[in-house]
This record gives C-alpha cells, sequence and structure tokens, in this order.
C-alpha cells in the first residue's frame, strides 16, 4: 500500500492530538491487543511528542480469554484481578486519557457456553464499573479506534487472500477517519462543525419523542427530561476537548428509561463479547424490552438482556445519516465503531450522565428522577437503513419531520 508507514504515523497522530488531545504532563493509558504492537509503539511515541509523562500499555489477548472461558474452573470467573481494576481507576482519578484499540473477533467465543461467558463478562464489568463511570461522565478523555487484525479482515472480505484483506481494510479505515486527507486535523476539524450544527438543530427543537417507522421498526422514544444531545466532541471536566470514538458520524441523547414502546428490528449484525448476534427484534412497553428473537445468536442475545435489571432498557438514541461514508461503502464491518456510524442506533444499558443538562453533576437519584438508566451493560446496536423515517413530536403533539428515506429532512 502506497504511503502506509506515513499513513498510519498520521492515524497516531491523530488519535493523540485530537482524539485523547493529550496534555503537558498527562499519562497515557492504551488498553490493546498484542496483535495491534507495532501501532502502539507509533501511538506511545506521538504521545510522548504530545508532551505526555508516561504512557501505560495494558496488554490483553482474545486466545488467551477464549482459552480461559473454556477451560478455566467455573468458580474462578466470578472472580476478577482487582489489582487490575483499581489501577485503572486510580489513573483515571489521576487525569490519565484513555486509549482503547478495538479489533474484534465475532467468531472468536463460537462452541463456548454462553453461560460462562456472560458469568465472566458480568464479573468484569462489576469489577471495572468504578473505572467506567469516569469514561461515562467524561470526567476523563478516553478514544476508541480500531485496527486491522487477520481474523477481523477475515470476516469483512472473506473472498480475498490475508494480506489482501489487511490492506483492503486499512484502506477503509484511513478513508473513514480521514486520514487519507492532506491534513486530517483540519478535516476532522470542518467534520465536527457540521455534526455540531445538527447537535444545535435539534437542542432548539426540544422534541419531548422521536418515532422511528421503517420495516420491522414502529417505535416511539421519549426523551429524557433536560435531555441534550451531544455529537462526536465533548469536554472533560477540566476543559479538554476530546473526541471519543473515530470513525463518528452521531448525534446522540439519553430516552427516558420508562418510554420507550413498540417494535424495532436491527439491520446490522451485532458483534457481542467474541459472538453474533443478527436479525433481532425486540418489544418494549414502559421502556423494557418484553420480548426478544433473533435469527443468529438467540441465546447470546437473551443472557446480554439479563446481565442486570438496566440491560432491558434503552440508554441511548443516536441519529446517522443512510448517506454518509460508511454506510455508502457498502461494508459490514461487524465492528461496532464503524457499523453503528453507518446507521441510525440505539443502545441497550447504561446511559452517559452528560446526556442531560448538569447530569454529570448529578447524584443517582437526580438522575433516575430525568429518566437515566443504570447498567452493566452500554450496548449498541443498528437499526437505521435507507426506508427508516423519523419524526420530532413536541410537548403539544405536534410533529416534524427529521429523517426520510434514511436521511435527514
Amino acid at each position: 500500500m502506497d504511503n502506509f508507514e506515513q499513513n498510519l504515523d498520521k492515524y497516531a497522530e491523530l488519535a493523540v492530538r485530537v482524539g485523547l488531545n493529550v496534555q503537558k504532563d498527562q499519562t497515557v493509558v492504551i488498553m490493546t491487543p498484542i496483535s495491534c504492537a507495532d501501532f502502539v509503539r507509533k501511538v506511545a511515541k506521538k504521545a510522548y511528542e504530545a508532551g505526555a509523562k508516561d504512557v501505560v500499555v495494558d496488554w490483553d489477548d482474545d486466545e488467551v480469554k477464549a482459552i480461559r472461558l473454556k477451560h478455566a474452573p467455573e468458580a474462578t470467573l466470578k472472580e476478577y484481578p482487582m489489582w487490575r481494576a483499581n489501577g485503572l481507576e486510580d489513573l483515571a482519578k489521576q487525569g490519565a486519557a484513555f486509549l482503547q484499540i478495538y479489533a474484534p473477533n465475532s467468531d472468536l467465543l463460537t462452541g463456548i457456553d454462553p453461560d460462562r461467558v456472560a458469568t465472566a463478562a458480568k464479573t468484569a464489568a462489576t469489577a471495572r464499573e468504578g473505572f467506567l463511570n469516569y469514561l461515562r461522565n467524561n470526567q476523563v478523555s478516553w478514544l476508541m479506534v480500531s485496527y486491522p487484525t487477520a481474523e477481523w479482515s477475515a470476516k469483512v472480505f472473506p473472498e480475498l487472500d490475508q494480506a489482501e484483506r489487511i490492506e483492503k481494510l486499512w484502506e477503509q479505515i484511513f478513508t473513514l477517519t480521514r486520514v487519507n486527507t492532506e491534513d486530517p486535523v483540519s478535516a476532522w476539524k470542518q467534520h465536527l462543525e457540521t455534526l455540531i450544527s445538527k447537535q444545535h438543530m435539534l437542542n432548539d427543537k426540544r422534541f419531548k419523542q422521536l418515532h422511528m417507522k421503517a420495516p420491522g421498526t414502529d417505535l416511539y422514544i421519549e426523551l429524557a427530561h433536560k435531555h441534550q444531545w451531544v455529537a462526536a466532541s465533548s469536554d472533560t471536566e477540566s476543559g479538554i476537548r476530546f473526541v471519543p470514538n473515530m470513525p463518528t458520524e452521531e448525534v446522540f441523547t439519553m430516552p427516558h428509561k420508562h418510554g420507550t414502546s413498540g417494535t424495532v428490528r436491527s439491520t446490522l449484525p451485532l458483534s457481542y463479547q467474541g459472538s453474533l448476534i443478527d436479525g433481532f427484534s425486540l418489544t418494549f412497553e414502559n421502556g423494557k424490552v418484553v420480548s426478544a428473537t433473533a435469527e443468529k445468536g438467540q441465546e447470546v442475545l437473551e443472557k446480554m438482556l439479563d446481565m442486570d435489571e438496566g440491560a432491558r432498557y434503552l440508554g441511548e438514541v443516536a441519529l446517522v445519516p443512510y448517506d454518509s461514508p460508511i454506510s455508502n461503502s457498502g461494508i459490514i464491518f461487524y465492528n461496532t465503531l464503524f457499523d453503528e456510524n453507518a446507521s441510525c442506533h440505539l443502545a441497550l444499558g447504561n446511559s452517559y450522565p452528560f446526556t442531560i443538562e448538569g447530569g454529570s453533576s448529578m447524584s443517582a437519584e437526580q438522575l433516575a428522577e430525568h429518566g437515566y438508566n443504570k447498567s452493566l451493560i452500554h450496548v449498541d446496536f443498528m437499526v437505521g437503513s435507507a426506508e427508516m423515517d423519523i419524526d420530532g413530536i413536541k410537548e403539544d403533539g405536534t410533529r416534524e419531520p427529521l429523517f426520510r428515506k434514511g436521511n435527514w429532512v
């Protein structure tokens, strides 16, 4: 691939300078599979050049994780190394920036007992809740990016040989994150301005409810009291502007926990905890999922919904036009970071407090009064399509069209 090393350097630079916006004397934490080591080294170098005082790498390996889930004594799946969870939380308390490199393998856990997978996932989520709250409240800067691996590229481009798969996936990543532009930083600033204009428009409208209509979908979503739409970039408590997802095409906010009713059907596969869930429909009553069916991954879907009480309620609604770069690529990435930015999507589980006015400083009781949903999970799933219509409904019942045939009106 022409200019590959140059583009990889630009990708690392973008992650450090725009995504995390690393500050002088800040610690940077990189959470990554070992297969991404070459990119980690580039990010570390860029972080030190940006003024970081230290780069801490939290290595992981999916294959070892799968071996443990298959062979470890069942009792140990209810244990988590608290030194690891506490260490991440301590770094968050100190104001570190966190980069997660996400390289999914949606077939990793095929054949492994879903009960064992669910037990381990719940254990990890419970142990890491204190750390994750720093991210969910935007108390620190954080970013998720992706890196091609043999397993992921094989899922996306099965018709190609391995070298071609990796090259093709890199080409897509560089294009969709605007790395292959002459000045990616400027390109991102312009992109953020476009998304923020949609954010302001929606906040000015003050809709009480959204109505989504498409084949298999007829869903009413009440929005949280004093909700606020958010797009692309956020600010930490100390005023550092960062971009948590690259790529990003969404504008999103908080649904009211008890305000969703109707049925919604997924439009893209969901890669969840090393398994694939596809062709699924959810029916809601008073905000809660009361029925769930899937063409593939039914048992995994049910285990996810049973993670805790909040897992059956929505925590996010996000609007993404069908006519957007990722959607127009025509590729299913089997990677939520990319696929959610090709489609309007919803998230089951935990809400983001910063999507209501003053939410980051509210008590748990105050958040609940506004319609906040608390859960160990936050799982985005894709519902948008070229046939999706969305209306905004105001307090007095008047409707305004927002989307027609998948795009902004």
